[in-house]
């Protein structure tokens, strides 16, 4: 008996299995013991948690990436600086063979211009960033006075024309158009005025009063150039701001119909529009002056196939293509770096829009959002207008591709809507503060005084 009480107590001492029970040391009788951490797993399990485990971590870094406090912040840099990086890319190609051409003078220094504008235009950008979004704010209606002045002025003699339109300033030898800064005073001043009278906008008359009645006010001043696709954006950023401040969607849908009705009609109100409508509607392939563009684009698209003919072997930039380097560049994409590359950009527009409704979804403020929101709106419209038109989806315009497409104050316009695009996204809960923590300066500053900005000692005497 000895014997086997011994052999007992040494078995009492082994590890029990899993789901088994073994004796309880800590006095509250059996329960289930955990085996040992060099334990290893069956060989099954082993295996397929190696071949879970790479996707899962990729997902995981991913996902933990997206969800840190400035991951916003990160982004419209990083969107802002590749469209840039593949604009001064298409800009060289489209112009490198007009470069060499005597019978072209003032196409050989277009890439050299451009490249000005992306220099100013990363100015533009740093003041958007840093400028403090109260100041934006209280300097808005004083912009659109003054934007409402260059429309007005831009039809009078000092305003230079050409092409049968009126929409250019010349200063120093360049060309300015007004438009564009009246896009983005029309959005900032358009959400200060909603987010004033927020108590007030659920009564249809004080929503749609001022917006509506000055944003009417542009579009006579700016069909009075005539410049359609100026009018067509002007109406993109009014429904937007209207939207994202809550308009309903029985009147929103009422306003949308009328809108598109009453661009129809200016569609159709001059010979050279009508022409370019008509010969969208026809099914028959025409090389008239009507659609000589658009042939010539889906042929470069064509051409391009899957991976494209390669950067600066395109036949666009032998003037087969008129306005490569602007409204058409979307169409030198496709032909020099194929689907692929037309896909790519496409996705990179699509995440403007991601990033774009996330910092107007996660914000606090309504200004903030009604802002963010509309101009990214403005960004993503503009973009899929041009590209529209460019595959034949729309008819012909003249809206420039945000960022890529060569242009002065349409990029200088568009690198500012993103500066202070990554200012909103700055003034997230959440980065407010990780800033704060990691003892950088806060974007939301308190408002100071004159005499705030001397010593304390001063003051008390």
């Amino acid at each position: 008996m000895a014997g086997v009480k011994e052999f007992c107590g040494v078995l009492s001492l082994l590890p029990a299995g899993p789901g088994k029970l073994g004796p309880d040391h800590s006095g509250t009788g059996g329960g289930p013991v955990v085996p040992p951490r060099s334990a290893s797993p069956v060989p099954a399990q082993r295996a397929a948690g190696v071949r879970r485990a790479p996707a899962a971590a990729a997902w995981e870094r991913l996902t933990g990436w997206t969800t840190r406090p400035l991951a916003s912040f990160h982004l419209v840099l990083a969107l802002a600086g590749i469209l840039t990086v593949v604009g001064v890319v298409m800009v060289s190609s489209a112009s490198s063979v007009a470069s060499y051409d005597p019978r072209t003078p003032g196409q050989g220094g277009l890439f050299g211009k451009h490249l000005t504008y992306v220099a100013l235009g990363a100015g533009v950008f740093w003041l958007g960033l840093r400028v403090p979004l109260a100041t934006i704010r209280r300097w808005s209606g004083g912009a659109m006075i003054v934007s409402l002045g260059m429309l007005l002025l831009v039809l009078t003699p000092l305003g230079s024309d050409g092409g049968g339109a009126q929409r250019w300033f010349v200063v120093a030898g360049q060309s300015v158009q007004p438009i564009e800064f009246a896009k983005l005073s029309l959005a900032l001043w358009g959400a200060h005025v909603l987010v004033a009278k927020d108590r007030l906008l659920h009564r249809w008359r004080h929503l749609l009063v001022p917006v509506v009645p000055v944003t009417l006010l542009m579009f006579a001043l700016v069909m009075a150039q005539p410049n359609l696709s100026g009018t067509i954006t002007l109406g993109i950023i009014m429904l937007g701001l209207l939207w994202f401040a809550g308009m309903p969607a029985r009147l929103f849908t009422a306003l949308v119909l009328g809108a598109a009705a009453g661009f129809t009609v200016l569609a159709l109100s001059a010979g050279y529009r009508q022409a370019r409508v008509l010969s969208f509607l026809s099914s028959a392939p025409d090389s008239g002056s009507g659609s000589y563009q658009t042939t010539q684009a889906s042929y470069a698209l064509a051409d391009g196939g899957v991976f494209g003919r390669g950067l600066g072997q395109g036949s666009s930039n032998w003037g087969y293509l008129p306005g490569v380097a602007n409204d058409f560049i979307f169409a030198l994409i496709g032909e020099e770096l194929g689907f692929v590359g037309g896909v790519a950009v496409l996705a990179l527009y699509a995440g403007v829009a991601v990033v774009g409704m996330r910092i107007a979804r996660r914000t606090a403020d309504p200004w903030i959002r009604i802002v963010a929101g509309t101009l990214t709106l403005l960004v993503v419209g503009q973009a899929a207008i041009n590209v529209g038109y460019v595959v034949g989806l729309l008819p012909v315009t003249g809206v420039t591709l945000p960022l890529i497409s060569y242009g002065g104050s349409s990029l200088l316009v568009t690198m500012l809507v993103f500066g202070i695009l990554a200012n909103c996204a700055r003034h997230e809960p959440e980065a407010v503060a990780a800033l704060r923590e990691q003892g950088l300066r806060s974007p939301i500053r308190k408002k100071r005084t004159l005499v705030s900005y001397f010593p304390a000692g001063f003051r008390r005497s």
